[in-house]
């Protein structure tokens, strides 16, 4: 269990990694979306490429911020009823849904978006708005952010068992304010 804990803190130091440089990227959205404003309503110009790239950040923020919010226990559940059973049931609620929900679905897509990049490098795909950017980055997004998804959910999935198995605290008692729960291990 020492070895798998090791891992879940380096899982957790990578989306913790991520999650904070991402952060950036949404002041650089705001920074292009004012930019474009001012010079679409003031020189009464644009360009296609800043719009996409407004487009490509939020991308960026959401596929790349996914496990970072896996990370910090913010994603959606039905707290309403799990938070009426103990700290153990809600850890076997987590295993059983990262095992047979999570896991699947991430590994799923992030498999299945992978031609799609390709093809798209391939083809040198542009945008087919006048004046847009490569297809390929942006399609890039989905499987990374998949699979670091997919990588926090075998974190999450590692800091439950050993909280099940008395190796470990409670992951899911930790505030969102906390740094990552690896490094409490």
């Amino acid at each position: 269990m020492a070895v798998l804990l090791r891992i879940s803190r380096a899982i957790d130091a990578l989306n913790a990694g991520i999650g904070r440089g991402i952060c950036w990227l949404v002041l650089v959205a705001v920074a292009v979306s004012a930019g474009n404003a001012l010079v679409r309503y003031g020189l009464h110009t644009s360009s296609n490429a800043w719009l996409e790239l407004q487009w490509y950040l939020f991308s960026a923020v959401f596929l790349l911020g996914a496990g970072y919010t896996l990370l910090k226990n913010e994603h959606i559940r039905i707290d309403i009823i799990a938070s009426r059973f103990s700290a153990r049931t809600q850890a076997w609620i987590d295993v059983f849904g990262t095992v047979f929900f999570l896991l699947p679905i991430v590994v799923l897509i992030g498999w299945l978006s992978w031609p799609m990049v390709v093809d798209s490098w391939m083809r040198h795909e542009m945008s087919s708005d006048a004046g847009g950017l490569l297809r390929w980055p942006v399609k890039l997004l989905m499987p990374i952010g998949f699979l670091l998804l997919a990588l926090q959910g075998v974190s999450e999935l590692i800091k439950r068992l050993a909280f099940l198995s008395g190796h470990g605290p409670d992951p899911a008692a930790r505030s969102s304010l906390d740094e990552p729960s690896g490094a409490q291990v």
